[in-house]
């Protein structure tokens, strides 16, 4: 019988992290991640989980110790958040191109100057084009469940990519809540221990890491970029699954909300996904017909599957915690890049909101929607929450 626990986001990761019994956990804190490499190192000393925990100096010895490991055939995690993400981003490409399937968790959290503690999402979208698979998730039993459901897809034959799960830094991270927790025994029939022939091995020698000219540089990256399309498959597959065992699941790298014949459709990252529903069933209860999509996986993009949510739309809006600077939303350029590439002209609307941890209020979402359903803005990027842009 699953446990019911009244714990944080950052505390329901580590939990879904012990399930998976990974063999390797190295660790650098960083706020708002500290707590999730906190509860597992307790938990190792409590010998609740037999795993090799190194805290190492920084964030870029954390992603080497885990690649290391992960090279030797074993289960491989390690987390951070903002400045740590960043200070770790050229290890990121050596972990992708390698294919060495890591786990990470990161704390979604402004980067810096100016300094901020607080969430927005510019730390891990400024990382999309890493060669991770990218994870979004709203609340603390997502966040276990992606912790377990991660390693799965990580490791699965025809993927054998490093995932990043990303969590709202305090919103999520911190944010105390009812979390069923699955057995041990559940979780183990669901993600057996890591078996592969890609290690490091007297016996059976393979080649790793190593440098390729110009005559088949462009291969290897269209192979790692054939196994990253293959996760938006996986990703449903080992969804089921896990729904199956466990009793819970997400669906894919979507989720909608009364999309079927929304006229209306706002589109979001994490945490802020539950309020605009919320506003959608106000809308709804007008007769107005809104709906919401939650994007749960940024990479690989879900180019087919977002095209298919709005075949009835007449306009978006899409909310995003991120500015590219000198152009718009990160997560807005790749929505406008799928519906051009499928063929789908309909009128979009960037909200940048968020930044710097910035409230986001149910008033916010509502002025969105009117700006989407009333098409009259001109301006077709708006910041939220500050007069100093009415300007631009």
């Amino acid at each position: 019988m699953n446990d019911l626990k009244f714990i944080s986001g950052d505390e329901a990761f580590a939990e879904g992290v012990r399930l998976a019994r990974p063999q390797v956990i190295s660790a650098y804190p960083i706020t708002p991640q500290t707590i999730v490499v906190e509860r597992l190192a307790e938990m190792v000393e409590a010998a609740e989980l037999d795993s090799q925990f190194i805290h190492v100096e920084s964030e870029h010895s954390a992603m080497m110790s885990a690649m290391g490991a992960s090279a030797m055939g074993v289960r491989a995690f390690t987390a951070t958040s903002s400045q740590g993400l960043l200070y770790m981003a050229e290890c990121l490409y050596y972990v992708s191109g390698g294919r060495f399937p890591i786990v990470m968790m990161n704390a979604n959290r402004a980067t810096a100057l100016p300094w901020s503690i607080y969430s927005d999402q510019r730390d891990s979208l400024s990382q999309l084009d890493s060669g991770w698979i990218q994870i979004y998730v709203e609340d603390a039993q997502e966040a276990l469940d992606m912790a377990v459901q991660a390693f799965a897809l990580a490791e699965k034959e025809t993927v054998r990519l490093p995932v990043m799960v990303n969590l709202d830094g305090f919103i999520v991270t911190h944010t105390y809540e009812p979390v069923s927790i699955p057995t041990q025994e559940s979780i183990d029939r669901f993600l057996p221990p890591r078996s592969t022939w890609d290690k490091l091995d007297i016996e059976n020698p393979v080649s790793m890491a190593f440098t390729v000219g110009p005559e088949l540089n462009e291969e290897f990256n269209l192979l790692h970029h054939k196994a990253s399309l293959n996760a938006l498959k996986e990703i449903e597959t080992i969804d089921s699954e896990y729904k199956e065992i466990v009793g819970r699941g997400y669906g894919g790298a979507l989720k909608m909300y009364k999309t079927d014949d929304a006229e209306y459709v706002l589109i979001a990252l994490g945490s802020i996904n539950a309020l605009v529903r919320e506003e959608v069933d106000r809308l709804r209860s007008e007769g107005i017909r809104a709906g919401s999509i939650a994007i749960r996986m940024m990479r690989p993009f879900p180019t087919e599957e977002l095209a298919g949510a709005l075949k009835n739309a007449k306009a978006i809006g899409v909310l995003d915690k991120d500015i590219s600077f000198g152009y718009e939303g990160t997560v807005y350029t790749n929505v406008n890049s799928a519906l051009v590439k499928k063929g789908i002209n309909i009128a979009s609307y960037n909200f940048i909101c968020g930044i710097g941890g910035r409230d986001i209020s149910p008033r916010d979402i509502g002025q969105c929607f009117e700006t989407v359903i009333e098409g009259k803005e001109s301006k077709h990027i708006k910041f939220i929450g500050s007069e100093v842009w009415d300007d631009v």
